[in-house]
């Protein structure tokens, strides 16, 4: 993850304390000699579509959206950029998985 990626992620979960934040991560899967490893090489920060605190949800269209970004990425780089991954946050509560996650 480079530096800027961090920042964004860090900034985006910092902005507030009251309500969990979500943001999906740009970039694509690297063969090494040690095996595979994700290369993030951007982000995609999302607004919140559940009114609940202490959930996030991601809505199809949002997804939508990252991927045709990733496409355009790619396009203008040219080297294959796709949605990766996601990150979100627990403010004041365990960084452990929450009940949410377990079912």
């Amino acid at each position: 993850m480079s530096n800027d990626v961090y920042l964004v992620c860090i900034t985006h979960a910092l902005s507030t304390e009251k309500e969990e934040i979500m943001g999906l991560l740009l970039g694509d899967i690297e063969e090494t000699f040690a095996g595979r490893k994700a290369v993030i090489t951007g982000v995609n920060v999302l607004t919140r579509s559940d009114k609940r605190k202490d959930r996030v949800e991601i809505s199809p269209e949002q997804l939508a959206a990252a991927s045709h970004e990733a496409e355009k990425i790619s396009e203008q780089l040219g080297r294959r950029t796709r949605v990766i991954g996601w990150y979100h946050s627990h403010p004041h509560i365990t960084v452990l998985p929450s009940h949410t996650f377990k079912h």
